[in-house]
């Protein structure tokens, strides 16, 4: 997955989509698989990206990458007592509201309130902490030293940086090449599929031992105290079998993410984790994707099982063409040594909106690329985020960026195309139409270039009646005419008195009401 961060509106619609489809259970009270960070701030759970603390992610020792956690050795020793996972209190105590008080309080004189009340216990409690409390934080000079990516940066920047930009992180599991919740779990139950790279937790094998949710550097690897198993962002991996997006990427409001298949050659993917400079973790990771147009490359994927439609998915994959053609989309902390698989287009705007606050034109191809460059501030932000503090990568994306806005004024404006503002970022003019196309006028399916499901050896693909989590004995247990492409008749006439929800067309009633019984109303 990429995600452009400055189409991102912070309105959090994917957070709320991806919680009522995946963890609206008890025990997930307080579990985001996908939740919207401001910038700055402390993110979730807090300050979760303070390694030191919380030990997440890899680290090289003599040559050799070994988990932050530690070996078998001092794993074991804290299996039972393990100072570094995060309590509640670092996530959030989560909490409703007593609207019961509204409707039974008694008539009188004062006005009554629905105090919160906690969901793990029932007693009354103070709300101090959420999911997206940076929201309206972001910024504020009392939470900057929260924030671990702006304590390593100096005083100055610290000081001036709230008068620089604020701008919307949407965060999933990351489904890296080298999972380290993978690497520490003790019973195996956390495994990342060979035909799509999803990482997935066996609910059957899991123990709760929770060193997955210490191992994991992005957080994003939650307990259920109510089953005593851990669970994570599936990357709606029932969705994806059956050619459809994520709920987060169909429910986006500003359509900033985008998906698609890489190509990459797992044996790359150890030397490349493993290189000792922080900063040539970027550039080694995308030594490890492949060129799908390579026709020995072709050969070579279908030879090992990968179907061709896979192959013309991956040819016509927007995911490559930002991060491999473009370069405009860069990892999340490639420092923590995972590799990760969800990448972000850093945001232009903050400089756009720095130009046109102190009068100057905030298009004009002189004032922005020397806006990028002079604008220290949000470029080494953006670098502590993306590129393990290397700012190369993301003045290179920004500088694109700016080149492709101010060509596409010219275009509107019916000016004279200037082909050295192409040539500056080594691009053509047609580049930057096409680069203009996919991230401002892209349709659903250019942005979402997502094939079937196949299984591992198989050269055909498989076919999918629908989601798997509907199969005898499963979680959703519907019965096949109930699945993601019913036919009508299906949904006129639900089993059982029942409407299924996921595939229901906005009409038809039958089966979301119970039936009518003599002498009742509805």
């Amino acid at each position: 997955m990429v995600m452009n961060l400055d189409k991102c509106i912070g309105c959090h619609t994917c957070s709320v989509t991806c919680k009522q489809t995946w963890t609206n259970r008890s025990g997930t009270e307080y579990v985001w698989f996908n939740n919207v960070e401001t910038r700055p701030g402390r993110g979730y759970p807090r300050g979760y990206e303070d390694q030191e603390k919380w030990r997440g992610g890899w680290e090289l020792r003599h040559g050799r990458l070994v988990p932050r956690t530690g070996g078998r050795a001092r794993r074991l020793a804290r299996l039972f007592a393990n100072p570094e996972l995060p309590a509640l209190d670092d996530y959030y105590q989560p909490w409703t509201y007593d609207y019961d008080e509204l409707l039974s309080a008694p008539l009188g004189d004062d006005v009554p309130t629905a105090r919160p009340r906690s969901l793990t216990d029932g007693r009354p409690t103070a709300v101090t902490w959420g999911p997206n409390w940076d929201d309206d934080l972001g910024g504020g000079p009392e939470h900057l030293a929260g924030d671990p990516v702006l304590r390593a940066m100096n005083d100055t920047v610290r000081l001036e940086y709230e008068r620089a930009f604020m701008f919307h992180l949407p965060r999933i599991c990351e489904h890296c090449l080298n999972p380290s919740c993978v690497a520490v779990c003790p019973s195996g139950a956390l495994y990342k599929r060979i035909e799509d790279g999803i990482v997935l937790v066996d609910q059957d094998r899991c123990r709760g031992w929770r060193m997955c949710v210490s191992g994991c550097p992005y957080k994003k690897v939650y307990f259920n105290h109510r089953t005593g198993k851990a669970e994570k962002c599936t990357f709606c991996y029932p969705r994806v079998e059956a050619g459809e997006p994520t709920v987060c990427s169909e429910t986006c409001v500003g359509r900033l993410r985008y998906l698609g298949v890489m190509l990459y050659d797992a044996d790359r993917v150890g030397e490349a984790a493993a290189v000792p400079g922080e900063k040539d973790l970027y550039p080694a990771q995308l030594g490890c994707f492949l060129d799908p147009d390579d026709p020995e490359i072709a050969r070579a994927a279908e030879e090992s099982g990968i179907p061709h439609d896979w192959i013309t998915a991956a040819r016509r994959s927007p995911v490559r063409a930002l991060i491999s053609t473009y370069r405009l989309a860069l990892p999340l902390h490639p420092e923590y040594r995972t590799l990760p698989m969800v990448w972000y287009v850093p945001p232009l705007s903050p400089v756009v909106d720095a130009l046109s606050g102190s009068g100057h034109d905030g298009e004009d191809p002189a004032n922005l690329f020397a806006a990028i460059d002079a604008l220290r501030i949000p470029v080494e932000y953006l670098a502590g985020l993306f590129t393990a503090g290397d700012p190369a990568p993301v003045e290179a994306a920004l500088c694109r960026l700016a080149a492709m806005r101010s060509h596409m004024r010219r275009v509107n404006l019916g000016e004279p195309q200037d082909p050295r503002i192409a040539a500056s970022v080594g691009l053509d003019e047609r580049s930057m139409h096409a680069m203009y196309r996919l991230l401002a006028l892209a349709k659903y399916e250019e942005r979402y270039v997502v094939p079937t499901t196949y299984a591992a050896g198989s050269p055909e693909p498989q076919p999918v009646s629908g989601c798997s989590l509907d199969a005898e004995g499963g979680p959703g247990m519907l019965p096949d005419e109930e699945a993601f492409h019913a036919p009508p008749s299906a949904l006129r006439e639900p089993a059982a008195g029942r409407a299924n929800l996921l595939t229901w067309n906005g009409r038809d009633t039958a089966g979301l009401f119970p039936p009518r019984r003599r002498g009742t109303s509805r």
